[in-house]
């Protein structure tokens, strides 16, 4: 079954992520949004609008996927992360989140792969906790934040692994626009609109260069920053500070 759908709205794809009760990233959903997009991109869409289903637009990583599959899934799970955050970040076309609700960790770094942010201002958390967690960002993350906030923000958003309220995501400027829940998809949709106004190769050549920092650093050093990611999530250590913080999270819950 996907775990994302494509809801057409004229000449707006909208991807909705419907993946268990909030959206949780595992390696089933990292290779569907990839080939939504590629088909997306084959089938003349002029913009895609991302968004979640019932109360989250992404909550993170599945943890518990990982706690349950050990070495063996994380080592095929973050290949497939990284290349979801990739396709969606390289998509030629404008591509608008509507973030219906939380956005954290990985669900944040979808959030901004994309090229505007309209946050619901009904009470969801957005921010990044994989330190909070014990594992490090793939470098395809981090570069992915660097473009979408810059470099003088990112030791806050990464070190300090919070979440924040959507007062303070619009005020530190993680997202661009608010709206009340029942008008995040309209107005992700009518900004979609806007941006596809422009002409399809400006779009793209432009879209281009605004990321190339952020690519070229990506191909220049994922493969050995990939390794090591690798090789801390994969550590002995790492996996049971991982079903740690799931059951203290599973207690709380």
């Amino acid at each position: 079954m996907p775990s994302i759908h494509v809801e057409p709205d004229g000449d707006v794809a909208v991807l909705r992520m419907e993946h268990g009760r909030v959206n949780a990233l595992d390696t089933g959903l990292c290779r569907d949004l990839a080939a939504r997009l590629e088909e997306v991109e084959n089938s003349g869409y002029r913009a895609v609008v991302l968004t979640g289903s019932g109360g989250a637009f992404s909550a993170g990583v599945d943890l518990v996927r990982v706690r349950d599959g050990g070495e063996p899934y994380v080592r095929e799970f973050l290949p497939a992360l990284s290349d979801a955050f990739l396709a969606l970040f390289d998509f030629p076309r404008p591509v608008v989140a509507a973030v219906n609700g939380h956005a954290i960790a990985g669900g944040a770094v979808l959030a901004a792969a994309c090229d505007h942010r309209v946050l619901g201002v009904g009470g969801g958390r957005f921010g990044w906790t994989e330190l909070a967690v014990g594992v490090p960002f793939p470098l395809t993350a981090l570069e992915i934040l660097r473009s979408a906030y810059g470099s003088r923000i990112l030791p806050e958003l990464t070190y300090d692994a919070r979440t924040y309220d959507p007062a303070e995501t619009l005020e530190r400027g993680l997202a661009d626009e608010p709206a009340e829940p029942e008008a995040v998809l309209p107005l992700a949709l009518a900004h979609a609109r806007r941006l596809a106004e422009v002409p399809a190769a400006t779009f793209a050549h432009t879209k281009r260069q605004l990321h190339r920092p952020a690519t070229e650093r990506i191909g220049e050093q994922r493969a050995a920053d990939d390794a090591r990611v690798e090789e801390i999530w994969t550590a002995p250590e790492t996996l049971a500070a991982i079903s740690d913080y799931v059951r203290s999270v599973l207690r709380r819950g």
